[in-house]
């Protein structure tokens, strides 16, 4: 049976493994998903180990990602872009093909809540890996302008000067950010600790759409202090998680599965629902 797995340091708590055996299941897919969790310095031992006994696949997960990128044979052009890996393919010529799903997996999760991309004004928190992958697909759907702000001003705008090549992107300071926003989108992890981005309230309005990549059983500390402040369209990441799986499962496989009943699923694990 094929052998799939998730990297990661923790991991334990990874809803990987249940959101892929959904998938097999639905697309009749013989395929065993399991997870991996070596210590730091020992991630690119275990990545061998695992494919030389068999492994067809693999996802990557914090703090792995970028060391991912310098261990694959080849690059997705996605992956090129975003700096780090987190889906990893054995190729039929035994080519380890690195990926990186999680921007489309944002991109499709904002689509299915009715967000629109195309002519927006978007502002992106964070400058770190989640900002890094998701700036390519969210400049390709076409915004008016995508700003990102971050606490190291200096990061924000390495990045800006980055990806200026694929759209209209600035890097402004949390003090300079000025209104409207169409969508605000928090990559930073942040809300794992209670805690908030020095953001503005005057900056939350009844039209904004906010997301936070962060998830958890009840609303994260963004979401909750958007709320607050008058937002009524807000969005955690677990409907990025499935569709970023899907993608992945996508390229392992070559069939896409249905997103929509594993997220129904998956919020009743976590007890959402």
């Amino acid at each position: 049976m094929d052998r799939y797995l998730v990297f990661g340091h923790p991991v334990r708590h990874s809803k990987s493994p249940f959101i892929h055996t959904l998938f097999a299941r639905q697309t009749q897919q013989e395929l065993e998903y399991g997870l991996a969790e070596p210590a730091v310095d020992e991630f690119a031992h275990a990545l061998q180990v695992f494919f030389a006994q068999g492994g067809k696949g693999c996802n990557v997960t914090v703090p792995f990602k970028e060391q991912a990128f310098t261990l694959v044979d080849r690059l997705s052009p996605r992956a090129k872009r975003a700096g780090a890996v987190n889906t990893i393919k054995l190729t039929d010529d035994g080519v380890l093909l690195g990926d990186n799903t999680d921007g489309a997996g944002l991109v499709a999760d904002l689509k299915s809540h009715g967000v629109t991309l195309a002519d927006s004004r978007i502002l992106l928190l964070g400058a770190g890996g989640a900002a890094r992958g998701a700036l390519a697909p969210l400049l390709a759907e076409l915004p008016s302008e995508l700003v990102i702000a971050n606490r190291t001003h200096t990061k924000a705008q390495q990045l800006a000067t980055e990806f200026h090549d694929l759209g209209p992107v600035t890097a402004q300071t949390y003090e300079q950010l000025a209104g409207p926003f169409d969508l605000v989108i928090n990559s930073t992890s942040a809300s794992l600790q209670g805690e908030l981005p020095p953001l503005a309230p005057a900056l939350i309005h009844t039209d904004i759409a906010i997301y936070d990549m962060m998830y958890g059983a009840s609303d994260t500390a963004f979401i909750s202090w958007a709320k607050q402040h008058g937002a009524r369209q807000t969005m955690d990441g677990l409907g990025m998680l499935v569709e970023q799986a899907a993608e992945a499962f996508t390229v392992w496989r070559g069939i896409r599965p249905g997103t929509k009943q594993v997220l129904r699923e998956l919020k009743r694990n976590l007890g959402v629902i």
